[in-house]
């Protein structure tokens, strides 16, 4: 029982790295950018009543562990690839960015019988967008599985946080602040999504 024990961690220590955790932690934490998020989440919350802070941070961690495992095989299923995949969430990113910067809408309120809003486009592709898929089989080059994993894990933490205080976020922002919040932060979704939509396309 001894040696099975020092056998388990002997293969936790070598699947498991602080500093690789870390890493993994922060590269997920900016790919996400749910502080960037904070005026569409507040912008959701008021169209729909109120946000599934639990089932959204759920399915958005799912998504993003299924991803990390089956991404590439799921997307050759549907005759894709990742390029693909990452077009059309750059384009869909860049309609939300446009529904922030000019306060149009562009999607319709989805919601179900309770009112509350759903996890689309929270879980996708909000958290679990585009960027972050391909961050994600992108890390699996450099990191351990268990690694990503902790770091998925550490951010959906967050991301619940934020989504669970959102209100309490907007009373100490302010209606102007978060007017002011959502041109800007408009503005930088629509970059991104024109900065991964041309850095596919270029590099196809």
């Amino acid at each position: 029982m001894s040696e099975g024990f020092i056998l388990s961690l002997s293969f936790l220590s070598m699947d498991f790295s602080l500093k690789g955790m870390l890493s993994v932690t922060l590269i997920l934490f900016g790919v996400i950018d749910i502080l960037g998020s904070i005026p569409v989440i507040i912008d959701l919350r008021k169209k729909n009543g109120h946000i599934k802070s639990l089932e959204a941070s759920f399915i958005a961690a799912m998504i993003m562990i299924v991803f990390l495992f089956l991404g590439e095989s799921i997307l050759g299923l549907f005759g894709t690839d990742i390029e693909s995949f990452a077009i059309a969430g750059s384009l869909v990113m860049f309609l939300i960015g446009m529904e922030m910067v000019l306060g149009i809408h562009i999607f319709a309120p989805d919601t179900d019988d309770h009112g509350g809003a759903h996890v689309m486009p929270i879980a996708f592709p909000l958290i679990a967008g585009a960027g972050t898929m391909t961050t994600l089989i992108s890390l699996k080059v450099e990191y351990s599985y268990v690694d990503i994993i902790t770091g998925v894990i550490l951010n959906i933490l967050f991301v619940y946080f934020v989504l669970r205080n959102s209100s309490k976020i907007e009373k100490a922002i302010g209606p102007g602040g978060t007017n002011i919040l959502r041109k800007v932060f408009g503005i930088i979704l629509l970059s991104i999504a024109i900065k991964i939509f041309k850095n596919v396309v270029l590099g196809m």
